[in-house]
């Protein structure tokens, strides 16, 4: 079928997004053809454009976040039919590798591949001006319509909204995960977040859901320091040294129990005043993507090392996606979930690059391109 996506077709040029038409084959072996109500614009995306995340391929249809209702169902489909209304999740989850038999599915085995330009199996589902296209994360949701494979699927309930939960496929559940399971924060623990967009407004409310006495949230944006006291925020400040002196002055000197980093960039200047605010014992998370060619970080290795803290990397909140993302939409279904309030503002596919901005300049919370059901 002939549809519109949006690709980079020079990744690290910061070109921006080319809206074109596209053409999409039928699903093949255990795949499925999904209309999708919504995309969230997630920065993951814009990496591919400035260059944090290289690629040595083009084009790639980007977009890594819908939700939407299957149309049909290709050959060998299990658990999945025409009609369903399910979340494509960022990470893909094989459920017999080694690390999904172990529970670590954001860590499956075939996840390793997102960024490799093809769909699992190797070959090209999209096309674009004669030539394979490759979907960010085998998704590619910058398109109203998509082929995956059903390991990417998630089914939920038909009464969650669509376009909120697209949300559910990234940038909530790795937010959210990162304090639930990454940090593992406790009830009464001080917990600071630094950078309050769509990954670190859910990593306040998934501190607030495991009962944290104190939530911090660090952004220089003060729209975003306003909301983030809307999802349960207890404190708001500019910055690190804002936010080392708050900290000390709640814990007595002691630091924060858990601190978790969730930028739109992690350069390595920010790990050592992050872990400074760790108290003895505590934990530093580090959520955010890094530019891949980063090897040098400044950091206090000896007084880290002695005062036994933890420095904890994560993979979309360390979450399991079939577990955790129907337990999110019921969540939201009980109304202990914000999922609305994450929306800042809309956009149509052609808007694309408009969001993208929008996003880079800290307007949105998070930016929603919609389409058509």
């Amino acid at each position: 079928m002939k549809t519109m996506g949006a690709l980079i077709w020079e990744p690290g040029t910061r070109s921006g997004w080319s809206v074109e038409e596209i053409e999409i084959d039928p699903p093949k072996s255990r795949e499925v053809k999904i209309k999708l109500a919504a995309s969230g614009i997630c920065h993951s995306d814009d990496h591919v454009d400035t260059g944090d995340i290289p690629l040595d391929w083009a084009p790639i249809i980007g977009g890594h976040e819908g939700a939407g209702i299957i149309e049909e169902v290709g050959p060998h489909v299990t658990g999945f039919e025409v009609g369903d209304h399910v979340v494509l999740s960022f990470m893909p989850a094989c459920g017999h590798c080694e690390k999904c038999n172990v529970g670590l599915t954001n860590l499956c085995t075939m996840g390793a591949g997102v960024l490799g330009g093809f769909a699992p199996d190797g070959t090209h589902r999209i096309h674009a001006r004669g030539q394979g296209v490759g979907p960010f994360s085998y998704l590619g949701t910058f398109s109203p319509y998509v082929v995956v494979n059903i390991d990417s699927c998630v089914k939920i309930g038909k009464d969650i909204p669509l376009d909120k939960a697209a949300l559910i496929g990234c940038g909530v559940p790795t937010g959210w995960g990162s304090s639930v399971y990454a940090a593992d924060v406790q009830l009464g623990e001080t917990v600071v977040v630094i950078g309050t967009g769509g990954v670190g407004m859910n990593a306040v409310q998934g501190a607030v859901h495991k009962g944290a006495k104190n939530v911090i949230a660090v952004d220089p944006v003060e729209f975003k320091r306003d909301q983030a006291k809307k999802f349960g925020a207890t404190h708001t400040v500019n910055d690190l040294t804002q936010a080392a002196e708050l900290v000390s002055d709640m814990t007595g000197g002691q630091g924060a129990d858990k601190v978790l980093i969730t930028v739109d960039v992690a350069h390595g200047e920010l790990l050592n005043p992050a872990q400074e605010m760790v108290c003895r014992g505590g934990t530093l998370v580090v959520t955010s993507a890094a530019p891949v060619t980063q090897r040098d970080v400044p950091f206090d290795l000896f007084t880290f090392a002695m005062s036994g803290k933890r420095l904890q990397g994560t993979l979309y909140g360390s979450t399991n996606a079939r577990r955790d993302i129907p337990l999110i939409a019921d969540m939201y279904r009980r109304g202990e979930f914000k999922l609305d309030e994450l929306v800042t503002k809309t956009y149509e596919l052609e808007q694309v690059n408009e969001a993208i901005t929008d996003m880079r300049e800290g307007k949105n919370i998070r930016g929603v391109i919609m389409y058509d059901l």
